[in-house]
């Protein structure tokens, strides 16, 4: 009840990698990324609501994002670099806790990045994030990973369990 609540009262609506979004502040201010884009906001920022059945598709995004835990069950986060070199690191967003959550996380320009919430018996069945861009977000910027993709191949082979995210 509480999701809908917020997908209500918020104004959300279907985000395309999965869940629910608004975006809140897109800056006036300009600025020209060094790596050659056309100009873009300084500061974009959405809300972003995950229900306990969603996920954020695995993508990335050519500028730095924030990832800042609001309310609901904790959020896991996973990152890896573009070629996927590396195993995903795992993210735990949420309230501080002596297990290592965090309540922020930095995914950094160009890292693919997909997200559940870590729902449990008793706990919240849903996750709101603050999620703020610099350069500001543009769809232009943005690519998901494609199910027949090389990417996708090596994860579905060294890391099967995460394949469900593409």
């Amino acid at each position: 009840m509480r999701a809908q609540e917020l997908i209500d009262t918020l104004k959300l609506a279907p985000h395309p990698e999965g869940g629910w979004y608004r975006e809140v502040f897109r800056s006036a201010a300009q600025v020209s990324p060094a790596d050659g884009r056309t100009p873009r906001q300084a500061l974009t920022t959405i809300y972003f609501l995950l229900e306990a059945q969603q996920h954020s598709r695995w993508h990335r995004v050519l500028s730095d994002e924030v990832w800042v835990h609001l309310e609901g069950a904790p959020l896991a986060l996973w990152t890896s670099d573009a070629a996927l070199r590396t195993p995903p690191a795992h993210i735990r967003l949420g309230p501080v806790d002596v297990h290592g959550t965090h309540p922020q996380h930095t995914v950094t320009a160009g890292r693919w990045q997909a997200a559940k919430p870590l729902v449990t018996p008793g706990s919240a069945d849903y996750t709101l994030v603050n999620c703020t861009v610099g350069p500001g977000f543009d769809f232009n910027d943005f690519s998901f990973m494609q199910p027949d993709s090389d990417e996708a191949a090596l994860l579905r082979h060294h890391w099967p369990a995460l394949a469900e995210l593409i």
